[in-house]
């Protein structure tokens, strides 16, 4: 099959694009062929040494996908070929820029027959992170308020529109481009993080959602009242401590259950939320997709379609 990965000794910059090894599918497991991907920020994390160590080499990027079930392991029971499905693969398996993927079936839902590979796809990862960020782990409330760090990214522009399901007040921080789209997505307050101290000019939150990291991550913790919280998920593999006793600084558990693709898959349905604005590479076009991530300005996903 075909795959985008890199080898240790071709350095972190080496992306190639070329053959690899048919995957099988052990106890338990399913192989889909793929027919959308994405792009995620701690896929060039990872190519760069940033986040989890690599275990082994040549490593395949890639963490989400939406694809048809080609042969399943033993014990399988609750999907068969010809499956539509889409999930998140589990941490320390990850590998979806390429044609077909082994993982394990308790980590995918089936795709429903009139949503799209590619916009199932688009919602997977970031609609994951969202609902353990906002829900499980700040525990948002109606009338609270939250800033959504990062408003234009894909999981932040998932939690603006959660956020505002759930009947928060939502402020978010955005180029001043972006501002449209994220009124659109449903920011009450937005502000321009070029142009202002975002710290200077909001206060008493009561929840932040931090998706940007750096300076910003730790400003964060200014705009919250006393008993406040903030998560974090650009801020490594813990939380930041905080500089203050009276705020709670917290770090998402992002589990790979199909229980919370069951979760998001509602919230679409009921329009609750939406497909993020998407841009489509061709797989072999994965060094520019990742190039563009690491920008850290785009607006919603970027998806391989290899239907």
């Amino acid at each position: 099959m075909k795959a985008v990965f890199f080898n240790e000794h071709g350095g972190p910059e080496v992306l190639q694009y070329g053959d690899f090894a048919e995957p099988e599918a052990t106890e338990g497991e399913v192989v889909a062929e793929i027919k959308a991907a994405s792009v995620n920020g701690a896929d060039w994390k990872v190519r760069q040494g940033n986040y989890a160590p690599v275990a082994y080499f040549p490593y395949i990027c890639g963490r989400d996908f939406s694809g048809t079930v080609v042969s399943v392991g033993a014990s399988v029971t609750d999907f068969k070929i010809g499956d539509d499905v889409f999930g998140v693969l589990p941490p320390g398996q990850e590998g979806t820029y390429c044609e077909r993927v082994a993982t394990k079936a308790s980590v995918l839902a089936m795709k429903p027959e009139d949503v799209s590979h590619i916009d199932i796809n688009a919602l997977a990862l970031i609609g994951l992170t969202a609902v353990i960020s906002v829900q499980d782990t700040l525990k948002l409330q109606p009338s609270e308020k939250i800033l959504v760090q990062g408003g234009a990214g894909g999981v932040a522009g998932f939690a603006i529109q959660l956020a505002k399901h759930i009947g928060a007040h939502v402020v978010t921080t955005a180029s001043k481009n972006n501002h449209d789209y994220v009124r659109e997505l449903g920011a009450d307050e937005i502000v321009d993080y070029n142009a202002v101290d975002f710290s200077e000019v909001i206060s008493d939150c009561d929840a932040v959602f931090e998706t940007v990291g750096g300076e910003a991550g730790l400003k964060s913790f200014n705009v919250l009242k006393p008993g406040g919280r903030a998560a974090f998920i650009a801020s490594g593999t813990t939380a930041p401590a905080p500089p203050r006793d009276d705020v709670q600084s917290l770090r998402p558990k992002v589990r790979r259950d199909r229980v919370y693709m069951e979760r998001v898959l509602p919230l679409f349905q009921q329009r609750a939320v939406t497909v993020p604005e998407i841009k489509l590479f061709d797989l072999k076009d994965a060094a520019e997709a990742q190039r563009i991530s690491e920008g850290r300005h785009l607006r919603g996903k970027l998806v391989f379609n290899m239907s």
